[in-house]
């Protein structure tokens, strides 16, 4: 299994305020604090959000099915799972629900009610296609490569990894199928990890 290509931490927030003007933003910055997958933040419902518990719910994927917007089933078992928010991730959201509402309003009758966090202007689920655009629109103006939404999901692991996230706990936030496979993704960072590791037990050994 190939590694995840993967931005260093000021590369991800360099691009993140590039896209702070596109109506994507929210999305991007939820993927880099969250690690979801494309489809699944795409596929997310306000009944997936609990307010109350702070957890997000996984349960779907957003794709073009022969030319139409589709929620289909999570990847694997495992894809579906609930996430604790962070603060700024509870926080992100409550703006969206906030702008999204006001939106609601300023559409009018044009609004259809489809119940989508991310939505265009008039309630239609977002299309992965035009956010994708936004973002590698947004990685040229940053000067660096050529940025998809799956290497902000990678860079989100691979940062939980370098800063001490149990390799178990990352494979359940990214929902996958085994630690092993999160294991074989992510493989590039386990010197790191591992001297960091090495260099605790050193201190512990010396005190």
């Amino acid at each position: 299994m190939h590694e995840a290509a993967h931005l260093s931490s000021d590369q991800l927030r360099a691009v993140l305020e590039q896209a702070s003007t596109s109506r994507y933003a929210s999305i991007f910055e939820l993927l880099a604090r969250i690690g979801m997958r494309r489809g699944e933040a795409l596929a997310l419902r306000w009944t997936d959000v609990d307010f109350t518990d702070i957890l997000l719910r996984v349960r779907g994927t957003l794709a073009r099915v022969d030319g139409t917007l589709t929620v289909t089933a999570p990847k694997t078992t495992r894809s579906a799972r609930f996430i604790p928010m962070s603060a700024e991730v509870e926080s992100l959201l409550r703006q969206v629900k906030a702008s999204q509402a006001t939106e609601r309003l300023q559409a009018g009758s044009v609004w259809t009610q489809t119940g989508f966090v991310f939505t265009t202007e008039t309630g239609q689920p977002c299309d992965p296609r035009n956010a994708l655009r936004a973002l590698k629109a947004a990685s040229a103006r940053a000067g660096l490569p050529s940025t998809t939404l799956h290497t902000i999901r990678h860079s989100a692991a691979t940062l939980m990894l370098v800063n001490g996230v149990p390799l178990k706990v990352v494979s359940d936030v990214l929902g996958h199928a085994s630690v092993a496979i999160t294991g074989d993704v992510y493989g590039h960072v386990s010197p790191d990890v591992s001297r960091t590791a090495l260099a605790a037990l050193s201190t512990a050994l010396e005190t």
